[in-house]
């Protein structure tokens, strides 16, 4: 007889910091928290999460409750006495496709806590390329349900079925959608409200308005020979944001073509 299968209800987050440095406090279940934004995260390696996440900046806020994390995993939705989520490709060759109806039960499971307006992400090679912009979109809803693919990836029918959205990380491929997804969190949680502490310092990041960003600088003045441009010692505003704006540029230009065609395309620039 197969093993009766169980709802996971992992989900993490805290309403105030403990005194603790045990990451595995972060892994404990924890109440609902009404109108926090949610990452849900559908994968084969619940234990890989938090990961990074529960680290610096990204854990005290998940610590604070100002963003949740749930896993649900994967393998508790499997087929028969060891839990199949694979199977061979139709139409023949090399690895395994997960299974539509495996990946359909765990999907309505997370879907069921979760606000409807949450998009369903799959995290694909063949997606649209990730960017700042669909951060800064994502931070501004209720959250997300990620799911992690494996082997040579995911049915095309639950893709169709849930009109799942596909984001690649870029021209790449990796062993699964793990990384990719504590990529995509990470991401957008720094963008929620609070978690930075600094919601100035977000504005002159690399692609927040189309450039990257420009050199940065600190003390001691002069390090091995090298100093600080004059200009950011001047004290003069107004010259120090010409002169990073002018770093912006040339830096996009040169190691950028294609966000400084769109910038220019943007602010009719035919340079």
């Amino acid at each position: 007889m197969d093993d009766p299968k169980s709802s996971p209800q992992r989900s993490h987050g805290r309403k105030t910091i403990r005194p603790s440095i045990v990451p595995r406090d972060l892994m404990e279940d924890a109440p609902e928290l009404a109108s926090t934004w949610k990452a849900q995260v559908i994968t084969l390696l619940p234990d890989a999460f938090p990961g990074l996440l529960g680290q610096s900046l990204t854990g005290r806020a998940l610590q604070d409750g100002l963003w949740q994390l749930e896993t649900v995993p994967l393998r508790e939705f499997g087929e028969g006495k060891h839990r199949n989520v694979d199977d061979t490709p139709a139409g023949g060759g090399a690895g395994m496709v997960l299974r539509p109806d495996v990946m359909a039960a765990a999907i309505d499971d997370a879907r069921n806590r979760i606000e409807p307006q949450a998009p369903l992400i799959y995290l694909s090679p063949r997606g649209k390329p990730f960017t700042q912009a669909m951060a800064q979109h994502l931070a501004t809803g209720p959250g997300m349900t990620l799911i992690c693919g494996r082997f040579e990836g995911l049915d095309q029918r639950v893709i169709d079925h849930y009109r799942i959205v596909e984001f690649s990380l870029g021209d790449f491929v990796l062993t699964g959608g793990e990384i990719a997804a504590q990529a995509l969190i990470d991401a957008t949680v720094r963008l929620l409200p609070g978690v930075l502490g600094n919601e100035a310092s977000t504005e002159e990041e690399s692609f927040s308005d189309g450039l990257l960003e420009h050199p940065q600088y600190t003390r001691p003045a002069i390090w091995r020979e090298h100093e600080i441009p004059p200009v950011l010692m001047s004290g003069h505003h107004g010259e120090i944001a010409k002169w990073r704006k002018a770093q912006s540029e040339n830096l996009t230009r040169a190691r950028r073509p294609d966000l400084w065609a769109n910038w220019c395309t943007r602010h009719g620039n035919d340079d």
